[in-house]
This record gives C-alpha cells, sequence and structure tokens, in this order.
C-alpha cells in the first residue's frame, strides 16, 4: 500500500503523458486562492493538482466544485487578526474537473447526489497507483 503523496506522484506522471490535461497559459502566473501568497513553484503543479482532485473524486465522489475549494483552501493570515478559513479560487478547480471529464476519467451525475464521479476507466487508472 502507498502513501497519498506516492499515489498522487504516480497518476501525476500518468496525467502528463494525456493530450486533453495541460494547464493554460496563465497557470504560471496566478494564485490557487486568496489565502496563497505566491503562484505554486513547481513546474508541474497543475498534473500534481490534477491527479490530487482525480484522487479526492475518488475517495469521496460524487463531490462538486464548492466541496474541493473547501479541502483545498488554507488558513488567510490578517495581521492582527486571528486567521480565517479560506476558499481555494474555483476556476482552477473546475477546469481540471473539465479535462479529466474529457478524459473520461470522471464525469458528472445527477443522482443521488449532484456532482462528479469516478469511472471504471479513472478508477483503474488510481487503483493501479494505489497498490
Amino acid at each position: 500500500m502507498k502513501t497519498p503523496a506516492q499515489t498522487i506522484s504516480g497518476i501525476k506522471e500518468t496525467l502528463k503523458k494525456n493530450s486533453k490535461i495541460k494547464p493554460p497559459e496563465w497557470a504560471a502566473y496566478i494564485k490557487t486562492g486568496v489565502c496563497a501568497y505566491r503562484p505554486p513553484q513547481q513546474e508541474d503543479w497543475w498534473y500534481i493538482r490534477a491527479a490530487a482532485v482525480l484522487r479526492q473524486v475518488y475517495l469521496h465522489g460524487p463531490v462538486g466544485v464548492s466541496r474541493l475549494r473547501t479541502v483545498y483552501g488554507a488558513r488567510k493570515r490578517r495581521g492582527h487578526k486571528p486567521p480565517h478559513a479560506m476558499k481555494a479560487g474555483g476556476k482552477i478547480i473546475r477546469l481540471m474537473l473539465q479535462q479529466l471529464e474529457q478524459s473520461d476519467l470522471i464525469k458528472q451525475v445527477d443522482k443521488p447526489k449532484k456532482g462528479r464521479i469516478v469511472t471504471s476507466k479513472g478508477q483503474s487508472l488510481v487503483d493501479r497507483h494505489v497498490r
């Protein structure tokens, strides 16, 4: 059994080979949310986050953008005032979910809950890297 970091790293390498999952031009210049101070420093942060999003959908699906924003949010420091929990940016997560849908790794469902779930292709990808 691998750790979550090893699982995400393995999925990341597979997603890099997928032509439908690629970072947009603006991805090198943006922060991931209001709680972040700088843009991500890693070259392949888009693929790491996409792999982590796929894993979250695999574990907790059906899941939507709002819940994933909460998962990837953080504390925002406010000087002398106490910190507050802030959500992550929604456009990044929404675009990653759309790219994962185009790759047939996840799909949208309406019943019994709304959100996205992993397809059989996505489940086999995650299972391959978990063991």
